[in-house]
């Protein structure tokens, strides 16, 4: 007699953040160079007051955030601020990749691309260039 199939489980917290961090990895060096301070964390959903302030209802609609000030908007003069951050948001990747049937790693490297983005104030064009030269290497 043979075993039944293990059920399938959704990807963990984990294995999102190996992607986040496989797609960071594969940066071109001058982006990558201005990144370790930022901090990527993983949870399942947006927090209620995150979303309050977003104006966003649904917890599904937001994939990923980017808290922090841009790189050109910086200052030396601050001191005391918290690291900037890139928040993934599990629950709602999941949602969307099975609701578009995008990969879930091309799915997440969008995401933390796009949030990166942020990070740089780059626009939308701009990411998606960063984006493409991420999946060619």
């Amino acid at each position: 007699m043979t075993a039944p199939d293990q059920p399938l489980t959704a990807p963990d917290a984990d294995a999102i953040e190996a992607i986040a961090r496989a797609t960071i990895a594969a940066l071109p060096p001058e982006f990558a160079a201005h990144l370790g301070d930022v901090v990527l964390i993983v949870e399942d959903l947006a927090d209620d007051a995150t979303l309050d302030a977003l104006g966003i209802e649904d917890p599904f609609d937001l994939t990923g955030l980017y808290v922090g000030r841009p790189i050109g908007e910086k200052s030396s003069m601050e001191s005391g601020a918290l690291p900037d951050r890139i928040h993934l948001y599990r629950r709602a990747l999941l949602d969307e990749w099975i609701d578009t049937g995008v990969s879930l790693q091309d799915l997440v490297a969008h995401v933390t691309i796009h949030e990166i983005g942020h990070h740089f104030g780059l626009s939308d064009a701009d990411m998606h260039a960063l984006e493409d030269t991420v999946s060619e290497r």
